[in-house]
């Protein structure tokens, strides 16, 4: 079992602070400890429950348990670990040490920061008053997935309104996917064509790998979907089921249109934690400053970063992480060690895109928009072979191998000699 530690006044010193209790704090952790059983380290996470969140896009489709979805914390947590069940309030890399909410400090001798991102539903007027009612539903929220499933089955016509607010967010591709499991159901219980579906966009183009367009440009097609670029979610009126949107006009210019819907899924604006935007280690946008191949901080090179909260560009999905933190464990024991660092990673993500109950566009890639595909296949082809690793094998994965320090599949490229 994982120890607690306990309170203690003077800064309780580990090897290894970890920042984040999620899949790239777990990850880590486990991997680094498979290495060097010996290492002490410290993982610091308030949360009692750890959540498969990839899963929640298959909730809202009626593909899915959500009870499946969730564990408790403790059964997760790396043995050997030390979790500190409380927030780091501020990090200070000049001395070393993390402080947390309950007064408490940690020194370290090297950090690892991922404590995810942070999901900013108050920056939609209205919203968080909304939620869970008046047809309001978001797949991003473990309480509001089986709502999205409720609100799908009983539609019966209407207008359903779909969100996708600036980049970058977890998973690009799940706004989308509430909308494609959405309208296949409807297509197949033969009220479809009842039901204006529209999805708004806030940048200006469906998917952000072009080769992979086409591909899904033919399911919006399918299911009669209108697209709303340039179209960002800035209030909601729950009670008058209004939503209304900043739209870029022809002229360059933004108006509010008002919009009324009968349903209304919600991907809210999300924005680097502040423990991370108001350090030092932040980057001008906010994120955990990192190399994009090391992973190791550039002005603090006791100070290594992955997940959601790290700044290098790539797809913020648990799929990158299963490859970053192979990077950062080598990585990490290679300053360690006063070694050069061995690892660098290519930018990889995966975004298993649902186009329809049954099929998948496993898209991968890496920095740039360069293809990356696991297999020998087209992967811009949509697969049931795909539905079932996004709906099977992958949950299988992640909990019995990438929060158990097992790196199936997840070898990096290496540095020069």
């Amino acid at each position: 079992m994982s120890t607690t530690a306990a309170a203690s006044d003077s800064p309780e010193t580990f090897d290894i602070v970890v920042i984040g209790g999620g899949a790239a704090g777990i990850g880590v952790t486990a991997s680094l400890l498979r290495r060097r059983p010996g290492l002490r380290i410290a993982i610091v996470e308030p949360a009692e429950r750890h959540f498969y969140q990839p899963a929640w896009t298959l909730v809202g489709g009626g593909a899915f348990n959500i009870g499946d979805t969730v564990r408790p914390m403790s059964s997760v947590m790396p043995e050997r670990a030390h979790w500190i069940r409380a927030s780091a309030n501020a990090i200070d890399p000049e001395q070393h040490l993390v402080r947390l909410d309950n007064g408490r400090a940690l020194a370290y001798q090297r950090l690892i920061v991922c404590p995810g991102l942070r999901l900013a539903w108050e920056k939609i007027e209205g919203l968080e008053e909304t939620l869970g009612k008046n047809g309001v539903t978001s797949n991003y929220r473990f309480d509001l997935a089986p709502y999205t499933w409720q609100l799908v089955r009983e539609l019966k016509g209407g207008k359903a309104l779909f969100t996708q607010p600036g980049m970058p967010i977890k998973c690009a591709g799940a706004p989308q996917k509430a909308l494609y499991l959405s309208c296949d159901y409807w297509r197949k219980q033969h009220v479809l064509d009842k039901v204006e579906v529209e999805f708004n966009l806030a940048g200006d183009v469906l998917f952000g790998v072009a080769a992979f367009v086409p591909s899904l440009m033919k399911y919006v097609e399918r299911y009669q979907a209108s697209l709303a670029f340039g179209s960002n979610l800035i209030s909601v009126d729950g009670a008058r089921k209004i939503a209304t949107f900043a739209v870029k006009d022809a002229a360059g210019g933004v108006v509010r249109v008002e919009k009324p819907f009968d349903m209304l899924h919600v991907v809210p604006p999300q924005l680097p934690p502040p423990v991370v935007s108001n350090s030092v280690l932040a980057d001008k946008a906010g994120w955990c400053e990192v190399d994009h191949a090391t992973l190791m901080h550039p002005r603090y090179p006791e100070v290594f970063a992955l997940g959601d909260a790290c700044s290098a560009p790539n797809a913020k999905t648990a799929a990158a992480v299963r490859k970053q933190i192979v990077v950062v464990a080598e990585n990490l024991l290679a300053s360690i060690d006063a070694k050069p660092l061995p690892a660098l990673y290519d930018g990889y993500g995966a975004c298993p895109l649902t186009v329809e109950r049954g099929k998948v566009v496993l898209a991968e890639f890496g920095y740039g928009g360069k293809l990356l595909p696991t297999f020998p296949l087209d992967p811009t082809v949509p697969r049931a072979l795909a539905w079932h690793l996004k709906s099977g094998f992958l949950p299988w994965l992640y909990w019995n191998g990438l929060l158990k320090g097992r790196e199936w599949l997840a070898a990096p490229a290496k540095a020069p000699a």
